[in-house]
């Protein structure tokens, strides 16, 4: 790492770099979970709890509103030598900078000063709940917050939750749903001279190809915020041999899906989408979804939130953990340094500026 700030607990840039410097691609998270335990522990007036590589502290001060902050450990992998964190000026590089290790370096001063604020009797002006989870950049299966919901749901009850990734200063509110659907057309086989005694599979994908990519992206307007659909072909499979013409196509599709639809409903409107290009022998299976969640913007929390943020409010395009907390009936939106749009680069970074604005936003939300 080149020459930096000297570490102190206010540094906000020195604090990233230290938890870029420690590796944590998914599935791996020991060695920085066992780095946020510590930190956590050091600190007077928080309860601090390890389930796995998962890491909460709260405070319980028995006031009326709780609010949970949550922010994941792990990284994609590196790429292009950014496993190494990099200080120029005020910028930090690495991976994981701002996806999410900035986030996190604000989860942990905000914990610091929580806990003074709790030890000393002057403040926060909320009960809080931190977790750092794992595995959010894999299979929602594995994720670190499946495995507290399983074992200990009382670490995650709260009124409203912040999911700490980066937005780029704006509170990114709910967010899309996730559906992947395969579809299935099937042929006959014949020898590709005599086409005609046979049916080519792989042929009948091209009227399907041209309606995904013709389909008008749906725009739905939830309490101010705009949020645009997007449906892509992800992959397309068949063949059997060079002089053989295939019985069978398959083609992955992704759809992201506003809040206003389940995942039932958007299921039923991609195959209402599809449904004239398939006959009996075809098929259409979901294989994987998350939900959508809403704005809720109008909760106090929430609401104080994007005061905070001086009125920066928009959709969330993309699923987060968001969803998890209103699935459970919280209340939930994204907030945290960095840009999303450079997340999983290899060039990724994040700046001085975005950890002090997240930073002084959240801590007007919890009064410290």
């Amino acid at each position: 790492m080149t020459e930096g700030h000297a570490a102190r607990p206010s540094d906000l840039l020195a604090l990233t770099a230290e938890l870029v410097a420690t590796p944590s691609v998914s599935k791996q998270e020991r060695q920085i979970a066992d780095l946020v335990e510590s930190r956590l522990r050091s600190l007077a007036g928080l309860g601090v709890y390890r389930v796995g590589d998962n890491v909460v502290a709260r405070t319980e001060l028995g006031l009326p509103v709780r609010v949970v902050l949550a922010g994941h450990l792990d990284t994609v992998p590196p790429a292009g030598g950014n496993d190494v964190p990099r200080l120029h000026g005020e910028v930090l590089a690495g991976v994981g900078a701002a996806d999410m290790k900035g986030g996190l370096a604000v989860m942990l001063d905000l914990a610091r000063s929580v806990a003074a604020g709790a030890s000393s009797g002057g403040g926060p002006a909320l009960d809080a709940t931190f977790v750092f989870y794992t595995a959010e950049e894999i299979a929602r299966k594995h994720s670190g917050l499946l495995v507290l919901a399983r074992t200990r749901p009382d670490l995650l009850v709260g009124d409203a939750a912040v999911v700490c990734e980066p937005t780029g200063g704006a509170v990114e509110a709910g967010c899309q749903g996730v559906l992947r659907a395969l579809v299935r057309l099937a042929g006959q086989r014949a020898h590709v001279a005599r086409p005609w005694s046979g049916r080519n599979a792989l042929h009948r994908l091209g009227p399907l190809l041209c309606a995904v990519s013709a389909w008008p992206a749906r725009h739905v307007d939830l309490e101010g915020c705009n949020y645009v659909e997007s449906l892509q072909a992800v992959r397309a499979e068949g063949g059997v041999a060079a002089n053989v013409l295939p019985d069978l196509a398959e083609l992955e599709l992704n759809y992201r899906f506003a809040p206003d639809r389940d995942v039932d409903a958007a299921g039923q409107a991609l195959q209402d989408l599809l449904g004239q290009w398939l006959d009996d022998r075809d098929s259409f299976e979901v294989v994987d979804s998350a939900p959508a969640a809403a704005p809720a913007l109008g909760h106090p929390v929430l609401a104080g939130l994007v005061a905070a943020a001086d009125g920066h409010v928009r959709a969330k395009l993309g699923w987060t953990d968001v969803a998890f907390f209103a699935e459970r009936g919280v209340p939930a939106a994204n907030f945290g340094p960095g840009d999303p749009e450079i997340a999983h680069t290899a060039t990724e970074f994040v700046t001085r500026q975005s950890l002090v604005y997240a930073r002084r936003v959240l801590g007007q939300l919890l009064g410290v």
